[in-house]
């Protein structure tokens, strides 16, 4: 701008700015009224001749003059058409894919793989056990001691082993120092989804339109356990500099993107007990909305440790009256129930939008019809009594599937075994569900009285359930339910044996802490 200004004032006259075209027209005009009034006595000739040449200087003034008014015209319209905004394309209409289950996977209290987990779960199976000192993975003197002070005793663990159907932690994390136990388990589990899906593309193209999405509950709360007694201890420095990425909870898809080289959608949900259902609820509308073809979704948690044992023992969740019988701890929609078994595991499914899982001839499941969100906003561990949130879910559930109620014919309910919390998924079921759930039109089970509550892979397995419901045919029970709640009645109540029955539609129930809810529909293949 300076040079502009210096250039610009070097052709001024005496200080005075440069004329223009308008000047120039000034200046001819006064030239001319001068001439006329100083030669009036003069020559006629003269003057006619001077006055002739002065008209044309007039001329050209008022020509410079308006050549520039219309470059000055034609330069705004130029300037205002660039200015003007361009037409944006309308946006692609959303929810356009249909979305199907073409693979799955899990390691599970019951055992390790898909087919020993429901093959145990239907024969009414059960993985409850006593807690033990090793579980609590401390020293051998504290492990001992802190055992003795847990008020709840009992757990759901992944059994280990190089057994067919047992979990080898070495197989998943010997070569890599920043994979912790949920990690491991989400990768064992996708392994096997992807498998199942046959799944394992080699070209980039496909790889870019393949994501995962597998979130966590609390992540791996053993390994911020033994770095905090590493600085009591003054040992700060022997901590590993694998520490954060082994507690981050997006590793576990992390993981599983860079052991398949998937680069799609890289996402993970942390949203308590129900983060294995808004995992596969999210990836459904990743694929729908066109980011991706196939997502591999799921929950995982690996949570038997001291702290957690002791943390959820301190908010009175966790089943204290069992010690002794462990079996029997975990008893959704029971009277006698007194609070959750803590367990751990992973379930991963293969979702696929439909038009590619039939273009590569893929086998196929089931149908994601419908996912309901919803929020309590009413306290940080306790649902409202009337069920309003768990509520809401399932219809937006309904809504979105374009289903009725009394379509659904199986439902696999969160019941985790706690006074409060099953009594309000009852209530919110006969809301939801009316006389088709009161006259026994609707089977509906809690599968946590055979694996416990896996946290954040509750969502997940039991989604899985619901889809191999379908598949199968077959309504898995609820075990432990000896007299059941009084809110039962008649025809309506829950299963406590396996069912055979078609199965057209089914419900997977899911809440968690903060009063986050979720409910996924599943249909019959398309």
């Amino acid at each position: 701008m300076k040079g502009r200004k210096e250039k610009r004032s070097s052709k001024a006259v005496d200080g005075r700015r440069p004329m223009d075209a308008s000047d120039g027209c000034k200046i001819a005009l006064e030239r001319k009224r001068v001439f006329w009034k100083s030669s009036a006595r003069g020559n006629l000739e003269t003057r006619l001749c001077v006055g002739a040449v002065m008209s044309s200087c007039l001329r050209r003034a008022l020509f410079l003059r308006l050549r520039l008014r219309l470059r000055r015209g034609l330069s705004s319209a130029a300037a205002a058409e660039a200015k003007a905004p361009v037409e944006l394309p309308p946006p692609r209409p959303s929810a356009g894919r249909r979305v199907v289950v073409t693979g799955l996977g899990a390691v599970t209290p019951l055992g390790r793989g898909v087919g020993p987990t429901w093959d145990r779960l239907v024969a009414g199976g059960c993985a409850v056990r006593a807690l033990s000192a090793e579980d609590l993975r401390l020293p051998g003197d504290v492990a001992g001691k802190t055992l003795e002070q847990l008020p709840s005793r009992v757990a759901a663990a992944v059994p280990r082993g190089n057994g067919e159907d047992e979990f080898d932690d070495a197989a998943w994390t010997k070569d890599n120092k920043s994979v912790s136990g949920f990690i491991a388990y989400a990768l064992c589990a996708a392994d096997e989804a992807l498998k199942d899906a046959n799944w394992l593309p080699s070209e980039d193209h496909k790889k870019e339109r393949t994501g995962v999405s597998i979130g966590g509950g609390i992540g791996s709360i053993s390994d911020i356990l033994d770095a905090s007694q590493m600085i009591f201890e003054n040992r700060l420095r022997r901590l590993s500099p694998y520490f954060i990425p082994k507690i981050l909870i997006n590793m576990a898809s992390g993981h599983v993107s860079m052991r398949y080289g998937f680069q799609g959608p890289n996402h993970a949900a942390v949203t308590a007990c129900a983060t294995g259902a808004h995992s596969i609820g999210d990836a459904t509308r990743m694929i729908q909305f066109g980011d991706a073809d196939v997502m591999i979704a799921g929950g995982t948690e690996s949570s038997i440790d001291a702290l957690s044992i002791a943390g959820f023992s301190r908010l009175r969740a966790l089943s204290t009256k069992y010690n002794s019988h462990p079996q029997a701890a975990s008893r959704p929609f029971d009277c006698g129930r007194d609070g959750f078994v803590i367990g751990e595991g992973c379930g991963v499914m293969v979702l696929e939008a439909l038009d590619h899982a039939k273009e590569r001839g893929a086998k196929i499941y089931a149908e994601v019809r419908g996912y309901g969100m919803s929020g309590d906003a009413h306290h940080i561990t306790q649902p409202q009594n009337d069920g309003r949130g768990a509520t809401l879910a399932m219809k937006h559930a309904l809504e979105q599937s374009g289903l009725q109620a009394d379509q659904i014919d199986y439902l696999n309910a969160h019941a985790t075994s706690t006074p409060l919390g099953d009594a309000v998924e009852i209530n919110a079921i006969k809301s939801v569900f009316g006389d088709h759930a009161l006259s026994g039109g609707l089977a509906f089970s809690s599968t946590k009285g055979a694996i416990g509550h896996l946290l954040g892979a509750s969502g997940s397995v039991e989604a899985i359930f619901a889809v191999l419901a379908i598949h199968h045919g077959v309504a898995p029970p609820t075990l432990n339910l000896e007299q059941p709640d009084p809110l039962f009645g008649g025809a309506f109540m829950p299963l406590s044996a396996p069912k055979k029955m078609p199965i057209r539609a089914a419900i997977s129930n899911s809440f968690g802490f903060g009063g986050t809810n979720a409910a996924l529909l599943f249909s019959c293949p398309p």
